[in-house]
């Protein structure tokens, strides 16, 4: 863990492992059943990789894809509403209305957001911001940004679950 240029601490990803121990984590964490986590960075760099891996760490079977152009995907467990959104191709601000994005976000359970600069002022304050960037091949440059105290337990808790880790 270190401290970024921009001010929110960052985690470093060797491999997809480092992001499938990540998730792993945070599907142990009580807040994120009812997060917003919005996920930035470009294309290819993990965002899906990310979300898929702490949606099998939640507990969802099968595959889990990219709503690149449904959107939003809906996953539903016992106790627990998920819904993945993808606003890369969001263009028509009508259709947060229309889809009923709205009450999504206003209702209980996670919500995944990739591209959420393609959705910006409709979306609520996102409790976490995860901006993504590759280093190499394999390994990422993660930063965790709060945005609310939901956030801040999030990541507080991933940043000392990193640094324990780190001690083995």
């Amino acid at each position: 863990m270190v401290e970024s240029a921009i001010g929110s601490p960052s985690l470093q990803w060797a491999g997809e492992e480092d992001t499938a121990a990540f998730a792993a984590h945070w599907a142990t964490r009580p807040e994120i059943r009812d997060a917003f986590i919005a996920l930035q960075g470009d294309l290819g760099v993990g965002k899906t990789t990310l979300v898929r891996h702490l949606l099998q760490a939640l507990g969802v079977a099968g595959r889990i894809k990219s709503p690149t152009y449904a959107v939003v995907e809906p996953y539903e467990l016992p106790g627990l509403s998920i819904w993945h959104f993808d606003f890369y191709r969001f263009s028509d601000p009508r259709e947060w209305e229309e889809a009923g994005f709205r009450d999504l976000f206003a209702s209980p359970g996670l919500k995944i957001a990739e591209w959420p600069d393609k959705a910006a002022g409709m979306l609520p304050v996102a409790d976490v911001v995860v901006q993504i960037r590759a280093q190499d091949d394999a390994s990422r440059e993660v930063w965790l940004r709060p945005g609310t105290a939901r956030g801040t337990a999030l990541v507080q808790s991933a940043l000392f679950h990193a640094a324990e880790e780190a001690r083995r």
